[in-house]
């Protein structure tokens, strides 16, 4: 490669499309377990997720090499830089798609994808703990270091037969929910709306109670419990509130960014299902085709509206990551 070389500046968020594809595909497989659903769809949308997967990962790599001031921009801008934990969190997941294939090839994945989301859910979480933030950076992207991430390592930890470690991330996830949302909540109701480009974060809001929901039923053996019922039951009230939202959030139009909805409406649909075929009947058997339904809906309309972004030639925005000197204005 050339000196001068620089590859397509992606942005760390463009892993949200492999979390939601495979979100969908693991909520086919669950339907395939449980309703003996044509298997293929399932496995097909996964092998969609990899590759997808594999070229934003090479992307990714080679604009820390060759386009390293955008990339540090990225990682020291208040909201943009949280997205960087997906690389992780995406890894774990094709991890979860390649066990039934190759577990030598899982195990590696989880592991490389594992210890990244550590790494960095500890140096971006020590930069937040220093204070000097402003308000209106504050948005529901902090979820991704720690709890996404320690619900992803949980989920897939335990469904790759460690669910002691999985215990331990659930931890980890769980009290740093509790605690990110109560200044998220706090940020929302008292400082000013967050920005028409912003708005779209919303969608990650969902994802803590049902993200939470898929790992706990993996760590616990699948036990439709009371505490599981409470997951999903927060979790269909954020839902029902983005829905409540939605004609506000989407003043700010079409972009990569409406992704961020497709993680949790995904996970809304896998945790009923495991759910009931663990013997749950009654609420959760009555929502769970529709939540279903309703996931592939989500993720089926924002992949179309990807697809003609491509077709248009606007799928990477048009300028980069701006500097942290910029970062209040973003």
């Amino acid at each position: 490669m050339s000196k001068g070389f620089k590859p397509p500046i992606v942005p760390a968020a463009f892993f949200g499309i492999v979390l939601g594809l495979a979100g969908l595909g693991n909520a086919w497989r669950a339907a395939h377990q449980v309703w003996q659903f044509p298997a293929i769809i399932g496995e097909t949308i996964l092998a969609v997720a990899s590759i997808v997967w594999a070229v934003l990962i090479a992307l990714f790599g080679l604009r820390w090499i060759f386009a390293r001031a955008e990339s540090l921009g990225e990682a020291h801008h208040p909201v943009q830089c949280c997205f960087i934990g997906l690389a992780g969190v995406s890894t774990m997941l094709i991890a979860l798609a390649a066990e039934p294939y190759s577990h030598l090839t899982a195990m590696i994945l989880f592991g490389v994808g594992a210890a990244f989301t550590l790494g960095f859910a500890l140096w971006r979480t020590g930069l937040l703990w220093r204070g000097n933030r402003d308000h209106t950076a504050t948005t529901p992207v902090l979820y991704l270091p720690t709890v996404a991430g320690g619900f992803v390592t949980a989920g897939v930890s335990a469904t790759l037969g460690s669910p002691d470690w999985g215990q331990l991330a659930f931890g980890v996830a769980l009290f740093s929910w509790f605690a990110i949302e109560s200044v998220l909540l706090h940020r929302l109701y008292t400082v000013e709306t967050l920005p028409i480009a912003l708005r779209p974060t919303l969608g990650i809001q969902l994802a803590p109670p049902v993200v939470g929901a898929v790992a706990y039923l993996a760590i616990n053996g699948g036990v439709p419990d009371m505490f599981a019922h409470i997951l999903i039951g927060y979790g269909l009230m954020m839902a029902l509130l983005l829905v409540r939202l939605l004609p506000w959030i989407m003043e700010q139009p079409f972009s990569v960014s409406y992704w961020s909805f497709t993680f949790g409406a995904t996970a809304l649909a896998i945790a009923p299902i495991r759910m009931v075929g663990h013997g749950d009947t009654g609420a959760i058997a009555l929502l769970a085709p529709y939540l279903f339904a309703a996931a592939n809906i989500v993720v089926g309309l924002i992949a179309l509206g990807t697809l003609r972004l491509i077709a248009q030639g606007r799928l990477l925005p048009p300028v980069a990551a701006s500097p942290p000197a910029q970062a209040a204005t973003a």
